[in-house]
């Protein structure tokens, strides 16, 4: 059996089981989704949202990318970001990383001149390095290294997801969605919390928009 096949066959069954547990289960979810969640996550196959926070199918609305990136000029995310806030009013957004992540360790390399297109995605990672160089180059091994950097990028991942008008402003009409930072471990399936923001948070004014003219809904 090829591996596509036992792919769909593995639909069936999980199919199958979902409604003999729950014959309306299917009915139920495909009359509307109502996701309190927005995960901003890495590619990785290893980190599947849904799983690793043991979530039900509509809780969750999921974007995913190389290393986690909320990069402002990327319509994609800014995309299912603007969806997510204004049109399915989610209350949180989670950017989770994981540690020993292959697009921040490439980030820490040489570019690959067979890679041109991700190179310039991970640039942004890069950038994140060059901000905290000294500190993490202190480091006494690669490992650690890598996984400072993990954390680093996620923290700054949150801050651009707040200097977004789209989350500025959700916060200054609604007082939400609250952001959050997390990076899970791969070693141990847990997950560790970072930084949050909420619709309060004092922001540089140099990112701020200004929503004086704004009518609050």
């Amino acid at each position: 059996m090829k591996s596509f096949e036992k792919l769909l066959l593995e639909n069936k069954a999980w199919s199958a089981e979902k409604k003999a547990v729950d014959p309306e289960f299917f009915e139920r979810l495909a009359q509307v989704q109502t996701p309190e969640f927005l995960w901003i996550g890495c590619s990785d196959s290893r980190v599947p949202a849904e799983i690793i926070v043991n979530a039900k199918p509509g809780e969750i609305f999921i974007h995913r990318n190389i290393a986690n990136q909320m990069i402002a000029t990327d319509f994609n995310c800014l995309s299912v970001l603007q969806y997510a806030v204004d049109v399915l009013q989610i209350k949180h957004i989670i950017v989770c990383g994981h540690y020993n992540c292959g697009g921040v360790k490439a980030a820490l390399s040489m570019q690959s001149p067979d890679l041109m297109l991700t190179n310039k995605w991970l640039m942004h990672v890069k950038q994140t390095y060059r901000f905290h160089k000294d500190e993490i180059d202190a480091l006494p091994s690669e490992n650690l290294r890598v996984n400072r950097l993990v954390e680093l990028n996620v923290i700054e991942q949150v801050q651009i997801l707040a200097h977004t008008s789209i989350i500025q402003r959700a916060w200054n009409k609604h007082q939400r969605p609250v952001l959050h930072g997390w990076v899970y471990s791969l070693s141990d399936g847990l997950l560790n919390s970072l930084i949050t923001l909420y619709s309060d948070t004092d922001l540089d004014p140099v990112f701020k928009y200004n929503f004086q003219n704004d009518l609050v809904q």
